[in-house]
């Protein structure tokens, strides 16, 4: 297999997610970010500490990732099921992380939703127990 040809360029939506979810385990913000579409939307759930749609790779990077990373120690999405339908996969994953605040971990369940043209990720969607992640930060 050749590089050109390989998962690292691969535009199929579930290798697009994939190196965005190892990228963000790594905490290689740049390579996220390549794999965002400059117009991207990605909205946390409403009652998550970081509810909200953001916009831009720059604009999820430092909305999001850094500020997961400024109140949680290790946070991590492990993504196990994909559910793929077109442009759209669904992942089935985990958060864990250590809350800097408080020292509780989490360990929740999540799924996203993602959107998938032209080999980058234009949309994403948040489903998770907030309220887990919520205990996790009050003392």
């Amino acid at each position: 297999m050749t590089e050109s040809h390989g998962f690292a360029t691969s535009t199929a939506p579930a290798d697009v997610v994939r190196r965005q979810y190892l990228a963000s385990a790594a905490g290689d913000l740049e390579a996220l970010r390549a794999t965002l579409a400059p117009d991207v939307e990605w909205t946390e759930m409403a009652g998550f500490p970081l509810a909200g749609t953001y916009r831009t790779p720059d604009g999820v990077t430092s909305n999001v990732m850094e500020q997961l990373g400024k109140e949680w120690d290790g946070w991590t999405a492990h993504d196990d099921t994909y559910v793929v339908d077109g442009e759209n996969v669904v992942v089935l994953a985990r958060y864990t992380a250590a809350n800097k605040a408080t020292g509780k971990r989490i360990d929740v369940r999540v799924a996203h939703h993602f959107v998938v043209r032209g080999g980058l990720i234009v949309r994403f969607e948040q489903f998770v127990d907030t309220a887990l992640v919520r205990q996790a930060m009050t003392a």
